[in-house]
């Protein structure tokens, strides 16, 4: 049954999806209609905050806050502080101490030592009309609070556990960003404060008050693990996820066995690649951003002038977004074409220089795929990095990395699959002349800011990502098939039938498909919403879901620049399908009376 409009996508309390089940429900949506906006119960975690956290934010306001203030929650100072250094940045004449950190740690019994994982929180206050000033970086940067972390702590804060560090307010925390060169703090471990190393494998103990087990924390839903989450838990599905990404683990198995099972280094993905070059991060738009920033800041440790970076293909919002906010700037070819790398190599043969260039394999909602190899020659001959997004074709598929320098994802999509929790990796190859300095900034840089039941939720969802993987494909290609033989349809956009599958084909793994991700247009606007409207698959944001997801995309994620949408080839009208495990016959009996529906239509 289809989920009503407003309600969570899965229906549970961590949903990482929202239904909006009709065209009409999603531009109301956009427009902020109240029949829409007023049922919204959850929506895409980074870009509608989670009503716990909002809880949370309003409870740390009663508490904390002054007159005209509102507050955004972040896991750790560095990433509140990174908050506070875009205020200053970016509006201009903000006074001097407007902006302000506080940092809330758990109280502590130093009697008492206990593996069990909590959390403090770093709140950066501003005033409430520079809201939207905040919700950018929220949404942008994906380092926010997760909704499993704001439910843990407004259950602490309303406990009293949650106080202000009193070492901490007698720093100058308040300091404002000056203008000038980007300084990116060094991350501090506090204690009480969950953090580890993507390096480290050795479970870290948490000193926090337990009271004999009578605090009634939210658990995780194996109870077998008890009632408080266990860090060494954490830490050991930590492992499991960057092994299984590094390639080390492929088998569905469960945790104990999937530790004694794998290696730490495996050749299978990349020669040299171990779990120790995989990090893990809140969710996918964190790790690009992050990415983003250590290349920035591994030039600044090199003396080396900041240069802009290169957004190669019409790529997801935020990740332009990203790239021409935060540091000098960005060269954006939205066409992602061999024009637009004959441009660029004339750019660079006339002497301009870029930190890096980012670009999506394929891309959404386009499925193109990019000349990887000719970029890959471009960027050592004039040295830049190459970052590779490779959330839509996903490892099983393609082979990026050896292409690349650092690989990002979206752990959120196909590797969880289940649609109730974020996740975000990096991948840096063993193999790129960047490696050695890169992991050099890492060690500096890196915090690992994912939380704790997030990592254990994500391990359980990913065990069978592999076979998920190749199901997926299957049904994308029976889709596809149906939509290319329909007389209306105007396009397709799936990597087996994009003028851009030669790129694809190169970078194809032996056993490897062509996703579970397509989109499509119609000779008519009109026959789009009909097809759209009648599909009986649910409806809403996001990816990658074990369940068939649609959404009108271009609508949903740039229904205010339609019109610059639509100079990248990228129209109004599209509708993008991510293509789950249903049975074959059920799908297309599904895709088929939708295209009746669009058929009826009088154009």
């Amino acid at each position: 049954m289809l989920a009503a409009v407003g309600q969570p996508v899965p229906n549970t309390a961590h949903a990482v999806s929202v239904s909006l089940p009709s065209w009409a429900a999603t531009v109301g949506y956009e427009e902020g209609q109240d029949w829409v906006v007023s049922k919204m119960q959850t929506g895409y975690p980074r870009f509608f905050i989670h009503l716990t956290i909002q809880e949370l934010q309003r409870e740390i306001l009663r508490l904390y806050g002054r007159s005209g203030e509102s507050v955004m929650l972040f896991p750790s100072p560095a990433t509140a502080k990174r908050c506070q250094k875009f205020f200053y940045d970016r509006v201009e004449g903000l006074e001097s101490g407007v902006v302000r950190i506080l940092q809330l740690e758990p109280v502590v019994d130093k009697h008492r030592r206990h593996e069990t994982a909590f959390s403090g929180l770093a709140c950066a206050f501003f005033p409430k009309d520079y809201f939207g000033v905040a919700k950018q970086v929220w949404q942008h940067t994906g380092d926010g609070i997760s909704s499993r972390r704001g439910e843990f702590c407004l259950k602490a804060l309303k406990d009293g556990i949650l106080q202000p560090d009193t070492v901490q307010s007698k720093s100058k925390t308040d300091d404002i960003f000056t203008k000038g060169p980007r300084r990116y703090q060094r991350p501090t471990s506090r204690n009480g404060v969950f953090h580890d190393s993507a390096a480290s494998v050795e479970p870290v103990a948490n000193e926090t008050t337990n009271d004999g087990g009578d605090k009634d924390y939210p658990q995780f839903v194996e109870e077998r693990f008890g009632r408080n989450l266990s860090v060494k838990l954490a830490q050991q599905a930590k492992i499991a996820i960057r092994r299984r990404i590094s390639g080390c683990l492929t088998d569905d198995v469960d945790l104990d066995q999937a530790l004694a099972q794998s290696p730490n280094n495996c050749n299978s993905r990349q020669i040299g690649l171990s779990q120790d070059d995989v990090y893990l991060y809140p969710c996918g738009m964190s790790s690009i951003f992050n990415t983003h920033r250590i290349l920035l800041a591994n030039a600044e440790a090199k003396g080396q002038p900041l240069r802009k970076s290169i957004c190669f293909g019409f790529p997801y919002i935020d990740t332009l977004k990203i790239l021409e906010k935060w540091g000098p700037g960005c060269l954006f070819y939205g066409l992602g074409s061999s024009a637009c790398l004959d441009d660029l190599e004339r750019r660079l043969g006339a002497g301009e220089r870029y930190l890096a260039l980012f670009t999506e394999f394929p891309s959404n909602p386009l499925l193109n795929s990019p000349d990887l190899q000719r970029i890959r020659t471009l960027a050592d001959t004039y040295d830049f990095a190459v970052v590779v997004d490779e959330t839509v074709g996903n490892f099983t598929n393609i082979d990026v990395l050896s292409r690349a320098d650092v690989v990002v994802s979206s752990l959120t999509k196909l590797f969880s699959g289940d649609s109730n929790v974020m996740g975000g990796s990096v991948v840096l190859n063993p193999q790129s002349k960047w490696y050695a300095e890169l992991k050099q900034t890492m060690a500096r840089e890196y915090e690992d800011n994912y939380w704790a039941e997030d990592a254990v939720f994500m391990e359980r969802n990913s065990r069978d990502f592999i076979s998920r993987s190749e199901r997926m494909n299957t049904n994308a290609e029976a889709i596809t098939t149906i939509l290319q033989n329909c007389p209306f349809v105007k396009q397709v956009y799936y990597p087996k039938c994009s003028p851009s599958r030669a790129n694809y084909e190169a970078c194809r793994t032996p056993n490897g498909g062509y996703g579970g991700l397509l989109s499509v247009t119609f000779r008519y606007p009109q026959q789009a919403v009909a097809f759209f409207d009648a599909l009986e698959v649910q409806k809403g944001p996001s990816l990658g879901t074990n369940f068939t997801l649609a959404c009108p995309y271009t609508i949903l994620a740039h229904y205010t620049e339609l019109d610059w949408t639509a100079q990248w080839g990228v129209e109004a009208d599209l509708v993008r399908l991510s293509v789950g495990l249903e049975e074959p016959a059920e799908l297309t009996g599904k895709i088929e009376r939708a295209l009746k529906a669009a058929g009826d239509v009088k154009v």
